[in-house]
């Protein structure tokens, strides 16, 4: 199926690209803050940062949850900067929208299971918020497109895909695998739905984020989604 699309209307002084930017995880409020001032004088309209933070193994850092979310509403307030987290649970959704966020994106591990695209879905009917959809960690297309069609069927018409690569067992140079070709054929596929690369993801490491941001402006991408820290070298995930 098409989706029924509708313009993102996001903040922006060109028409690409636009930059969403912060954290990898709001850990304190003055790290956030911190970060979010820094990037405000960079001239970036929209802060990122991770409430939840899935983790490959426990006893890792998985986020503050709710605790975080009057963080992210004070750099609204006190920046301007529109606000973006991740959900991966109807509850989720609901601390989200009750403390302003402005846009949702679903993340890698959740775009690949469809009970927990469906349960999002059923969570986001009658809510007029931007959903932006990671590719699932697996190269599979039709799996990535059928998460964005739950969502849009639910009535959400403001969306964007972000492409943060695949996983693969041999790493080498990525982190996670760009195969460019499959954000090139989802844009043949569904040309109106705008897409966002995730630098951050893809190369795992800072010195590989320019090059990226690059080639992804080259092949036409709307946007980037870039991790920023306000001290890097101590960040907690």
């Amino acid at each position: 199926m098409d989706l029924e699309l509708q313009p993102l209307n996001l903040p922006s002084d060109n028409p690409r690209p636009f930059v969403i930017a912060g954290p990898c995880s709001a850990e304190t409020e003055e790290q956030v803050m911190t970060t979010a001032q820094q990037l405000k004088k960079l001239g970036c309209k929209m802060f990122r940062a991770g409430i939840w933070k899935p983790r490959t193994k426990p006893g890792g850092f998985e986020g503050n949850g709710e605790v975080a979310l009057p963080w992210m509403k004070q750099v609204k307030e006190e920046t301007g900067m529109l606000t973006a987290t991740e959900v991966a649970t109807p509850e989720h959704v609901e601390l989200a929208l009750k403390y302003g966020i402005d846009i949702l994106w679903v993340g890698a591990r959740t775009s690949a299971n469809p009970f927990a695209m469906q349960a999002l879905a059923d969570s986001l009917k009658g809510v007029d918020v931007p959903v932006f959809v990671k590719n699932p960690v697996n190269p599979d297309l039709e799996l990535w497109i059928g998460a964005m069609e739950r969502i849009n069927q639910a009535g959400v018409k403001r969306m964007a895909a972000i492409h943060r690569g695949f996983s693969s067992f041999d790493k080498k140079i990525y982190r996670n695998l760009p195969m460019w070709q499959i954000p090139i054929e989802l844009r043949r596929r569904i040309p109106d739905l705008p897409i966002i690369c995730d630098p951050s993801h893809i190369g795992g490491r800072r010195e590989l984020i320019a090059p990226l941001c690059q080639q992804a402006m080259d092949l036409g991408f709307d946007g980037l989604m870039v991790e920023s820290h306000c001290s890097p070298d101590s960040a907690w995930s």
